[in-house]
């Protein structure tokens, strides 16, 4: 079943690199006390991922912190270290924080799994955002397949 506005996010470990090297955090430690726009994609270093979703919250990332979002957090079904490495290369540091979900557990316990088998990646992450608040979802936009338009940075700041 698919998370739905007004649901708690399910009790998951996600991982993600800081300066100090690899970090475990349990959902409720990253998402508890804190208002966090999350964007999920179907994969690191892919086209529409990498030269437009990620960089729609890179690019407005002050001023989504403005209108009170703690933090913006990219979540793919890709270890940490993939995503450390594409955060790296897009300018994501210190704006985005990568978070791997490197065996899609988070992905699979709110429902957006999207299988990309005979595309030759797997099972990955549906493109959606949503706004999570003490670890509560307060908004979710899911993207019709092929779409990128209601998960945008730009879009998740109007909504605000």
């Amino acid at each position: 079943m698919t998370i739905k506005v007004g649901d708690k996010l399910p009790s998951v470990t996600l991982r993600y690199l800081t300066p100090e090297g690899p970090q475990a955090v349990t959902t409720e430690e990253f998402f508890g006390g804190k208002k966090v726009a999350l964007f999920g994609v179907p994969g690191a270093f892919t086209r529409t991922c990498s030269e437009r979703h990620l960089p729609s919250y890179v690019n407005h990332a002050a001023e989504l912190k403005a209108k009170g979002v703690d933090t913006i957090a990219c979540l793919a079904v890709n270890d940490l270290f993939v995503m450390g490495a594409w955060g790296k290369e897009r300018g994501a540091d210190g704006k985005v924080v990568m978070l791997g979900d490197g065996s899609g557990d988070f992905t699979r316990a709110i429902g957006l799994e999207l299988d990309r088998i005979k595309e030759g990646m797997g099972i990955r992450s549906q493109r959606y955002s949503m706004l999570v608040e003490d670890g509560v979802v307060k908004a979710l936009h899911v993207e019709q397949p092929g779409q990128f338009d209601v998960s945008s940075g730009e879009a998740m700041l109007k909504a605000l």
